[in-house]
């Protein structure tokens, strides 16, 4: 999931150099809703195995 990204804000950033403002503005939008379902999922993973351990 973290891979996926770093693959859009590569893009977006590529987007940006070449300045597609559309697709930056896309491509950033996905950036940032996948890395914060990526945090989330590492939080709830990380508290539930810490609770199936104790």
């Amino acid at each position: 999931m973290l891979r996926w990204t770093f693959l859009f804000l590569i893009i977006a950033v590529v987007a940006a150099v070449f300045g597609f403002t559309s697709i930056v503005s896309a491509f950033a939008g996905i950036a940032k809703v996948l890395f914060i379902v990526f945090i989330i999922l590492f939080v709830l993973s990380f508290i539930m195995g810490r609770r199936s351990k104790a």
